[in-house]
Formats: C-alpha cells, structure tokens, sequence
C-alpha cells in the first residue's frame, strides 16, 4: 500500500518539475531576446556600410518587436506575489441593468476565455447561472495556467458598460454592471482552520452543462460561512464530493485573501458581511456609444479598439495595473 509520504514527495517533484520548467522558459526567453538584439545590430551595421536605406523598414519592425518582448519579460518580473503564480479562479456577476446587465456578464464572460486562449491557458466552468431570457446572472472559471493569478488579480472590481442597449426598442443608450472577482487556486496542502460550525452546506441539483446526471442528483454544492456571510459554490464537477472539495478551496482562498487584507492573525477575527466587490467603485469603463474607448480608471490607460478588447486584448491594462504596484511607468 502506497504510504501519505509518497504521495507528499511525488507531489513535491511536480512542482520542481514545473519550477524547473517555468526556469528553462524565462532562460530561453532571455537568449532569444539576446539573439534578436545582436540580428538587429548587424542589420543596423550593414545598411550603414552598404549605404542601403531599403533594410530601414525592417529594422524598424524587428526594434518594435523587440520592445514588445522585452515588456512582456519585464512585466513578468513584476508577478513576486505569494500566490501569482498560481492558477486563478474568476468569477462574474451581473449588476444593476436588468438583461443588459446579464448580457454583459456574458460578454466578460467570454472576453475573459479568449484572453486565456491567447496565452496557452485552459479555462474550465466551475459555476454558472445562466437566464432563460438571456445572458447570465454569474459564472466562475477556472484558468489553468502558470501565473495566471499574477496576471488577473488586477482585474478584480466592477466593470461599467455604456451602450445601445440591444433589450431596448426604442434604441436607447443604457448603462450597465457586472463585478469580477478573483482569487488564487490553492494546491490542496494549503490548510487553515476553519471551524465546521461556522458552515451552511447546502446541496441543489446542477442545471448547466456537466453530462446526465445534471438535473438527477443533488451534486450541487453552496457554502456559507456564517461568520463573515461569504457564499461558494460550485456545479460543474462530476460528483457531490468534487463540487464541495472545489467550493472549500474557493472558501478557504476567500478567506485567507479577507486576513491578509485586514491583517488579521486567525480566520476567527474575521466577522461581518463581505460582499463580492462594493457597487460604485468601477475599475473600468467600456463605451460603445456614442465613441469606442475603454478605459481604465486606476491606471487612466486607454484603448479605442473596442471590439479588440472585447476579443480578449486586455494586456495594456493588465501590464499598467501591474506597474502601477511598484511606481513603475
């Protein structure tokens, strides 16, 4: 029989294994950037002794290209968090707005896959209520990644909307909300104490996508922690038992982000209510109409490329979110 100790060094490999990796990378990453730095020096050279303008154009691309690396490699360094490079669990809620608030909700939704897509991440639905009439009352996913925390942390906060609204008739602009949180996916060693009488487990029938046993067993799972008012939950896994391991790691992620914030020694400290995000605190406004602009209202980093954010291209406010923790430009 394979003994706990096995398990707990086979689990402490992997993630040498995965440092190690993430290593290798960062070092082939550098020598690449080094090796294009030395190609554009010799091009440089040569049109000067060559007197040739025509490679002008070209030098110009390969710099260009060049600096958009090399940010990319100094906004990685930035990631120094106890928890950035872990996987993150996203979640999204429709505010104030009615049908356009879900749909919106449902936008972000997707914005949010495609970002993950664009960087090799997996993303995976650990809840959603979806709406018969259209959009999504809320969603959390899972993204699968290295770093994956670090990079979306920043994008925790309520996210306005000003469009024509498409629930409208009369073509009316409307505003609309929805709140994102995020908080790292925990390796299941993680423990604190968390004192069972403080949980209200609730279990439901799932009603999103999952296989046949949605809507034939209750392996739904909702947790309340009484003490602080901090609701989980989750649907998507294939068992009652899977569902409630995921919703404690959401629970306990939730809860040692709330001590680190108050400072408190023990999860015991903690009392009160503790909403999502707090209504009328929007990080970022997303205008269709009457101009395109997105903008960001911690950074005032701004893209008038809407449906390209929309499409998942959020680094700009990403990377100026992150440089705005260490006072860099």
């Amino acid at each position: 029989m394979l003994q706990p100790d096995f398990w707990n060094d086979n689990e402490k490999a992997q993630k040498m294994l995965q440092s190690n990796k993430a290593l290798k990378e960062d070092l082939e990453n550098y020598r690449g950037l080094s090796d294009s730095y030395e190609e554009i020096q010799i091009m440089i050279e040569l049109a000067q002794e060559e007197d040739d303008m025509s490679l002008e154009k070209e030098v110009q691309n390969e710099i260009e290209s060049l600096e958009v690396k090399i940010e990319g490699m100094r906004i990685k360094t930035l990631l120094s968090g106890e928890y950035d490079k872990n996987s993150a669990i996203l979640s999204i809620h429709a505010g104030s707005g009615g049908l356009d608030a879900q749909d919106w909700a449902q936008m972000l939704l997707r914005l949010y896959k495609r970002w993950a897509e664009s960087k090799g991440f997996s993303t995976s639905i650990v809840d959603i209520i979806q709406d018969p009439e259209a959009g999504i009352k809320s969603a959390t996913i899972l993204v699968e990644g290295l770093n994956a925390y670090g990079y979306l942390k920043g994008e925790k906060g309520v996210h306005r909307v000003v469009r024509i609204s498409p629930f409208d008739s009369s073509g009316k602009r409307h505003t609309s909300f929805a709140s994102i949180d995020v908080i790292p996916e925990l390796d299941e060693n993680v423990e604190i104490d968390i004192n069972q009488s403080d949980l209200k487990i609730d279990t439901y029938r799932a009603s999103g996508a999952g296989g046949q046993h949605v809507n034939k067993t209750d392996s739904a799972v909702r947790i309340t922690h009484m003490p602080t008012g901090i609701v989980v939950q989750c649907q998507n896994q294939r068992s009652q038992h899977s569902n409630k391991q995921m919703a404690m790691q959401m629970l306990t992620a939730k809860l040692i982000e709330i001590k680190e914030l108050e400072n408190k020694e023990r999860i015991e400290d903690i009392q009160g209510e503790y909403s999502q995000i707090s209504w009328g605190s929007q990080i970022r406004s997303y205008v269709f109409h009457p101009y395109n602009l997105v903008k960001d209202h911690r950074t005032n980093a701004e893209m008038g490329n809407i449906q390209a954010v929309m499409d998942g291209d959020i680094d700009l406010f990403i990377n100026e979110y992150l440089k705005s923790l260490k006072n860099l430009k």
